[in-house]
């Protein structure tokens, strides 16, 4: 009888006891309080004079973004400009390298997102809490920037795609009806964005779980010519291509390079599991379950994809190795079209045009929140924290929304100009953030070693070691980023400053910040971190899963909830 009254203890009574926790760990003996206190963090978080953001993504809605929320134009385009460089044995080996870095770092930001996922939930919120304010500034206004950028880097990359129809429309027209639909999206209640990023998102992994399937089978002959494709190209032209040099040295150099490129399609997806846990419902038991199913993502559509077009696409195929056009062209279309399927290819870049508009979406859902997220910690204008009673940041959506005008550099710029200016700036932002997430991780986690708090939703066999791990690797990336800008013929200014440029940013807005607040800590002590405040908040929202019986087929509706 007493496990059962246990058991049905109310969210309710849990945030009871929390709250009573933390009004007593408020008087600790005289002991030296940090900058961010518990009365400041509730003050900012819970303001009352504004509206908060809702918790209206539904568990579907979050288990398919976490699936395919950000896969975009860098893998379905991209992925041929990586292939092209390196060879098919250096872009599987590179995604393989770099979905274990990714793993690593998505098991470490869901055990901190779980464990109190308030309203502004991100990266940088976490930052400022349980590492210092310069922290949460700097990469809370990196976040800004580089997030707002990917939405018309997905933009541009969808123009090229169009291109491919030769359509006789102006590019500026496919960009004004992008942007338009991106932003409207945006400003609609959260429930609508979950919604139709469900719908997207389902889009891409029927199209990769189609596309994978159609490899298998040209690998062993079944397409129209009958010719068995197996590992012909990994043969002739080669497993591994040259870069810069000749001979050994050529092929480290390509390796290198092509690390650098299949970080792209991983930017920020991470993170937007994170920035959903603040408008998820019952986040504490539905973000560990995303995170336990990432795995399969990393291993069946990013590694998966790779090697499917390795079977299909020679590393020497003109379509992607051309510049120009070439540098948007997606292998998979080029494998498709030579191996004489009609018209799948034209279906195939309809996805990916598809999948750009998911893309944009989700970068400009982070790039709001984000800002608004730095409204909450006091590390930006309060007007940011102002939210419809839909609960939808408005004023936050229109800031971000202005990078959207970037996409219109495309209409007098070469399109492969502009598509690595965007690839280079970005990669450098998103190692950063990994950097930074790492830190949040080792910080959050030695926090709860030294108060004592084991009740975490989700704990990773993985950590630490999987956090020093993803900062060592993402160190070592950032640093080689824009190696081959310093080889004479590839040397010029624009190319340097595009492929650095992040490092520079990144430090002046944290050194400024730290100069600011010179008298803050670099880092909390552990024992005065805050790992109270909210508490009782998020687990009153917290409602048990639903639990169905019957035949199987009532089971299946679970998926809908």
């Amino acid at each position: 009888m007493s496990e059962k009254k246990v058991e049905e203890t109310t969210a309710g009574e849990k945030a009871l006891e929390y709250d009573g926790a933390n009004r007593n760990s408020n008087s600790d003996g005289g002991r030296r309080k940090s900058s961010v206190t518990p009365q400041v963090l509730a003050g900012e978080l819970f303001d009352e004079r504004y509206e908060r953001t809702q918790r209206g993504l539904k568990s579907r809605h979050a288990q398919m973004i976490a699936l395919g929320g950000t896969i975009g134009t860098g893998l379905f385009v991209g992925s041929g400009q990586t292939l092209a460089r390196g060879g098919p044995a250096f872009i599987v080996g590179s995604y393989v390298f770099m979905s274990f870095l990714i793993f690593c770092v998505v098991t470490g930001i869901i055990e901190v997102a779980a464990y109190l996922p308030t309203p502004g939930s991100s990266m940088n919120l976490f930052g400022f809490r349980y590492v210092s304010r310069s922290m949460g500034f700097a990469l809370g206004w990196l976040y800004f920037y580089s997030l707002g950028i990917l939405v018309p880097y997905e933009i541009t990359a969808a123009g090229l795609v169009i291109d491919y129809w030769h359509a006789p429309v102006n590019i500026a027209v496919w960009i004004s009806i992008m942007i338009v639909v991106i932003v409207g999206l945006n400003i609609l209640p959260v429930k609508f964005y979950g919604e139709t990023e469900f719908w997207f998102a389902g889009t891409k992994v029927i199209m990769m779980i189609g596309l994978l399937m159609v490899s298998f089978i040209l690998f062993w002959g079944g397409g129209p010519s009958r010719d068995r494709l197996g590992f012909r190209y990994w043969k002739n032209p080669g497993a591994a291509n040259t870069y810069l040099a000749e001979g050994d040295k050529g092929r480290f150099l390509a390796l290198l390079s092509t690390l650098v490129l299949s970080a792209f399609p991983f930017t920020f997806a991470p993170e937007l599991l994170v920035a959903t846990g603040g408008e998820m419902r019952s986040p504490r038991r539905n973000l560990p379950i995303a995170a336990r199913r990432y795995i399969y993502r990393l291993v069946f559509f990013y590694i998966g994809c790779v090697l499917a077009i390795s079977v299909i696409c020679p590393s020497n195929d003109p379509a992607i190795t051309s510049g120009g056009s070439g540098a948007g062209s997606s292998a998979f279309v080029v494998g498709l079209r030579n191996a004489g399927i009609p018209v799948l290819d034209s279906i195939i870049n309809g996805g990916i045009i598809i999948s750009a508009w998911s893309s944009g979406n989700s970068f400009l859902y982070l790039s709001s929140r984000s800002l608004y997220s730095l409204a909450l910690s006091g590390n930006a204008p309060s007007i940011f924290k102002t939210c419809s009673k839909s609960g939808v940041p408005y004023y936050a959506v229109a800031c971000s929304s202005l990078f959207c005008a970037l996409a219109y550099l495309n209409v007098g710029s070469s399109s492969a100009v502009v598509f690595n200016w965007f690839v280079n700036l970005t990669n450098t932002s998103g190692f950063i953030s990994w950097i930074c997430c790492g830190i949040v991780y080792l910080r959050f986690r030695k926090a709860c070693d030294v108060q004592n708090i084991t009740d975490l939703p989700y704990r990773s066999w993985l950590q630490p070691w999987g956090s020093y791990c993803s900062i060592v690797g993402f160190t070592f990336l950032c640093l080689i980023n824009g190696f081959n800008v310093f080889w004479p013929q590839n040397w010029n200014i624009s190319s340097f400053f595009t492929a650095y440029v992040g490092i520079p940013i990144f430090l002046f807005i944290y050194g400024g910040h730290r100069i600011y607040s010179w008298n803050d800590p670099w880092a909390y002590r552990p024992e005065d971190v805050d790992m109270q405040t909210g508490m009782a908040e998020v687990l009153a929202e917290e409602t048990p899963a639903r639990v169905i019986t019957g035949p199987w087929w009532k089971k299946l509706s679970m998926i809908w909830q």
